[in-house]
């Protein structure tokens, strides 16, 4: 029993005006992919399973300069966060505990995070914890709706909103730890009725609190552990906040 990590790299980099993956896309002269194994290696996860989709022949490249073992996966269509982790079902089958799920493309989730979000996901025994933050402009994430006693009640995509709920500023940063058995439990009964079709992974919390399982929201220190970039000019943006911040890869 211990921790793993799966990674999410399949996003296409059209935006970025790239022909690569949108993780291998640099800040400061690293992939955003490189940042955030960095960071889980730091938290002391060893087994990394990274999903690999559009341009996985270069994922597989990058993978091969590294000096640790990292297993990979091939997900043929992108049919949304759930699906990508259903590609990774033997990798979690064979190694049971608990597992955090991370975009390959949010480079500045931290070690720090990543250690304090586990802690509460033990100490509070939950079947699933959301790492969320909150942010001064929230469109395009998926909300956190808290009920009356400050308890994760939901998650809402942002296609998905209402008005009310898009005001809300605390936001899913698509990072989660989930029990690995728990999680392998619901996987296969996401279902994609909703706007966009997909396979969205929060549903498997909600699945899971259906069953009578905890789920919690850890709030991140930081907003920066949410940020991504999906053209050249968030891109530059993200190269700046690196350098203010003295943010290392």
């Amino acid at each position: 029993m211990g921790v793993c990590a799966v990674i999410l790299a399949g996003g296409e980099g059209k935006r970025m005006k790239m022909n690569k993956p949108k993780p291998l896309a640099q800040v400061l002269g690293q992939p955003m992919l490189k940042w955030v194994i960095n960071s889980v290696k730091g938290a002391k996860v060893e087994k990394i399973c990274v999903v690999k989709g559009f341009g996985k022949e270069y994922i597989d490249e990058f993978v091969a300069t590294l000096d640790f073992p990292v297993e990979t996966v091939f997900q043929a269509q992108r049919l949304g966060t759930g699906h990508a982790v259903m590609q990774a079902r033997d990798f979690l089958e064979s190694n049971k505990g608990d597992v955090i799920i991370l975009n390959g493309d949010a480079p500045f989730m931290d070690v720090e995070t990543i250690k304090s979000s586990f802690d509460y996901h033990k100490e509070q025994n939950n079947g699933a914890t959301v790492i969320s933050a909150k942010v001064q402009d929230p469109t395009g994430y998926g909300r956190i709706i808290r009920d009356e006693k400050g308890d994760l009640s939901a998650i809402v995509e942002q296609k998905d909103a209402d008005q009310e709920t898009q005001k809300i500023n605390e936001v899913n940063s698509g990072c989660f730890w989930f029990n690995t058995e728990k999680l392998l439990s619901v996987l296969n009964e996401i279902k994609s009725d909703n706007n966009a079709k997909e396979y969205y992974l929060p549903d498997a919390l909600k699945l899971l609190s259906q069953k009578g399982e905890k789920i919690g929201a850890y709030t991140a220190k930081s907003p920066d552990t949410v940020l991504g970039a999906n053209d050249p000019e968030q891109l530059k943006e993200l190269e700046e906040i690196a350098k203010q911040k003295g943010y290392k890869c």
